[in-house]
């Protein structure tokens, strides 16, 4: 089962079942009739051979998400778990389709399904990974916007586990703010 190994005796952590879900952006069908199940595992094999089986985010076509959610919540804000919450998004440049979604994709889910974030996972909800022609972006979703401790927690050991730069900047915002916006970007709560 999948799980955090805790300092000490080697016990498991009580399994988290996952749901890995596809979107593709068909312009004749709504919302909801364009994001699918893929499959749910709750044991690192399962992870692994699914991972193993489907493409990777690079390989995607534009307008494409991939969203790994805790079993019982659905990738999108209006889902009960979700709608206090808000998400950490990186935002990638066209260039760094190659070079780095992949990878950050990988660490992404592994953050999630090895529950990296100590205590703080479980504030965690999922993980979205959004394919765009301006550029690709990653997000892991949280449910409550105003826990601060867990949210800084999730983004300081996310940048770290990424290993991206100290002068990078991820930021933090609530999906009211991101729902409500009027422009093209919304105003982050968090950074780190």
């Amino acid at each position: 089962k999948i799980g955090k190994v805790k300092k000490g005796p080697k016990s498991l952590k009580e399994s988290t079942r996952w749901a890995l879900w596809y979107f593709k952006n068909d312009k004749s069908k709504s919302w909801t009739e364009n994001l699918r199940l893929i499959s749910k595992f709750d044991t690192v094999e399962d992870f692994w051979a699914l991972y193993n089986h489907i493409q990777q985010p690079s390989k995607l076509g534009f307008g494409c998400d991939y969203c790994l959610f805790k079993d019982g919540i659905k990738p999108m804000w209006e889902d009960d778990r979700n709608k206090l919450g808000g998400r950490w998004l990186m935002t990638l440049n066209k260039q760094q389709r190659h070079n780095d979604l992949d990878r950050y994709w990988m660490e992404t889910l592994l953050c999630l399904v090895g529950e990296s974030f100590d205590e703080a996972s479980e504030d965690v909800c999922g993980a979205v990974v959004n394919v765009r022609p301006k550029g690709d972006k990653i997000s892991i979703w949280t449910s409550n916007c105003q826990n601060r401790d867990a949210i800084m927690t999730i983004g300081q050991l996310y940048k770290e586990r990424l290993n991206l730069p100290m002068k990078a900047m991820i930021g933090y915002q609530s999906h009211d703010d991101t729902s409500s916006k009027s422009g093209s970007t919304t105003k982050n709560m968090y950074s780190v």
